[in-house]
């Protein structure tokens, strides 16, 4: 691994002066190092990150990638890590013509990086410096541990997955709100739509009557409106307290639980596994954001590589390669999802339609499908490229898909939700359109987007030394197979028995047959093959004390 030459150095430098030029926004220095693909092999257990801290698990995926690669050989071409300054990773043998390309890509992942809210945590942070510092702090405690470290590392990555991320983002963007804030926002946001459950008309005469009342008063305007909320309402005073008192305490994760509360931990003789458990929430929450954003960060990238590629005048001559490279990075797939080309069409259908002011109310009202299709009042008011600019700074994969994945983009694209039957005939698996509505294709690619579990430590019924755990249920049950281990290692960084109450399948479920058809004159209609179960779930409560896992089942 070698920093490129200065002659490739210049073809970057040139793409982040048109890259600038085009709004793109990110800091000056950057290092870029030539990597050969078995470099690359090397690198990908570790999140592309050299200076990650050494674990057996990446040694294990190095055997298993070298073995594939065997069989398989590929050729990536680039990678590139969210750090101070951002460092990226090419192949060996790529062509100027394809550097142009590639750097204009990485450019876009950079942009996406330090100017997404959801990486906001990492913006300031020099990662790969902070993971040398934690490599050697965890290489000297394994000299001094030996593989209790690699057993507190086993233990704590199997709950780094339950890290607080966005309780992170919050603590950090929101600004300190004073008391007569905490207030205003509380009558509003509160008291009178959860305690009151006030109309909408009168929520809005509220809102006026505040407004009112700062405009005649000033600066004592909030106090004047208060007194007559007191008036109104004498409870309220009383009810606001409370709340405060509630919102005192800090909310942990599971890893800061253990970490602040866990007896076996706080030991003297066990203190430097606190350490080891800090480097790996801490790894944890840098690489959230990424996990969060993988469809708009590199359809982002697709998006600008292929834009300013093709005004480039340094490819001259190469435009069929391109077209050739290109199309196998960002192909729809039939079945299937391609995060870069879905977030790419995505991006662009979303310039094309601000630039018409598609996303305007008078656009919204219209029902008729030729009239929505010819509309464009397009203007300085709305500018695409200003539109997709703010929606990459503020969403995640989430808000992405579930604003604008609608009927106009999936019939644009002719996208559908394909099914799978099985042909008992030709003992073969059929694919046929099961779908074409935005509503179920937009759900399709929210049910595989990532989402881990809510685990929410119950304090009122963690007595006598346990740890009570309660799985916030969503409709999705923890893998079963994960939880006698992962248990494991929480009983033993808790140092006392653990529960656990999650829902899980019941036992007992009947298939639901849809009703028949019985038309007069008409032959019975044929059942389907496949039947559709009723899920009944049930409460169920796991227990590990003393390294034995019990069940009870609840209701």
């Amino acid at each position: 691994m070698e920093l490129i030459d200065q002659h490739t150095k210049s073809i970057m430098e040139g793409c982040k002066e048109r890259a600038r030029d085009a709004g793109l926004r990110f800091g000056d220095e950057t290092l870029e190092y030539i990597v050969t693909n078995r470099d690359l092999l090397e690198l990908s257990p570790k999140m592309m990150i050299p200076t990650l801290y050494d674990y057996w698990v990446h040694d294990v995926e190095v055997l298993k990638e070298r073995g594939k690669y065997e069989l398989y050989p590929s050729n990536p071409y680039e990678t590139v890590i969210n750090t101070r300054p951002a460092i990226s990773f090419y192949n060996d043998n790529n062509p100027d013509w394809l550097n142009v390309m590639i750097f204009y890509h990485v450019l876009g992942h950079i942009d996406f990086f330090q100017n997404n809210v959801y990486f906001s945590h990492t913006w300031d942070m020099d990662f790969a410096g902070q993971a040398l510092a934690d490599k050697r702090l965890i290489a000297r405690l394994r000299s001094e541990k030996g593989r209790w470290v690699d057993y507190v590392i086993e233990f704590a990555r199997s709950i780094d997955n339950l890290v607080g991320y966005h309780t992170e983002l919050s603590r950090m963007d929101r600004p300190q709100t004073t008391r007569a804030g905490k207030r205003l926002d509380f009558y509003f946001d509160v008291f009178l739509q959860s305690e009151k459950k006030v109309r909408i008309g009168d929520y809005i005469k509220e809102i006026e009557r505040y407004n009112e009342s700062v405009r005649e008063f000033g600066g004592v305007g909030e106090e004047a409106f208060f007194s007559e909320v007191t008036q109104k309402h004498p409870e309220f005073e009383s009810i606001f307290q409370k709340s405060l008192e509630g919102k005192s305490k800090r909310k942990l994760d599971l890893p800061q639980f253990l970490l602040e509360h866990s007896d076996f931990l706080n030991k003297e003789e066990n203190k430097w596994m606190k350490s080891v458990i800090q480097v790996v929430r801490k790894t944890s929450l840098v690489f959230q954001p990424q996990i969060r954003t993988k469809i708009m960060n590199e359809g982002w990238a697709s998006y600008w590589h292929e834009t300013l590629f093709l005004d480039d005048d340094r490819i001259d001559g190469h435009e069929v390669a391109f077209a050739r490279v290109n199309s196998g990075v960002t192909a729809m797939p039939r079945v299937g999802l391609n995060p870069y080309a879905l977030g790419m069409r995505l991006f662009y259908f979303l310039e094309e339609m601000a630039d018409k002011g598609k996303y305007s109310f008078a656009f919204r009202k219209l029902l008729d499908a030729n009239e929505r299709e010819k509309y464009d009042k397009g203007g300085q008011e709305w500018r695409g490229r200003d539109f997709i600019f703010k929606i990459r700074e503020t969403l995640s994969d989430f808000s992405f898909i579930n604003t604008f994945v609608d009927q106009d983009f999936v019939n644009e694209n002719k996208l559908f939700v394909a099914g799978r039957r099985l042909n008992r005939q030709k003992q073969v698996w059929e694919y046929f359109v099961k779908s074409r509505k935005a509503e179920d294709y937009r759900q399709m690619i929210i049910d595989g987007l990532y989402h881990p579990p809510a685990i929410r430590i119950d304090a009122e019924k963690s007595t006598d030394g346990d740890l009570y755990l309660n799985h916030v249920f969503e409709g999705y049950p923890l893998v079963k197979d994960f939880i006698p281990n992962t248990m494991l290692g929480i009983e033993f960084l808790w140092g006392g028995p653990v529960k656990l109450e999650t829902s899980e399948v019941a036992a007992a479920t009947e298939p639901v047959r849809p009703p028949v058809m019985m038309i007069p004159g008409m032959p019975l209609q044929p059942q389907p093959e496949r039947e559709d179960y009723e899920v009944k779930w049930q409460r169920v409560l796991y227990t590990m004390e003393d390294r034995n896992l019990s069940k009870t089942i609840l209701t």
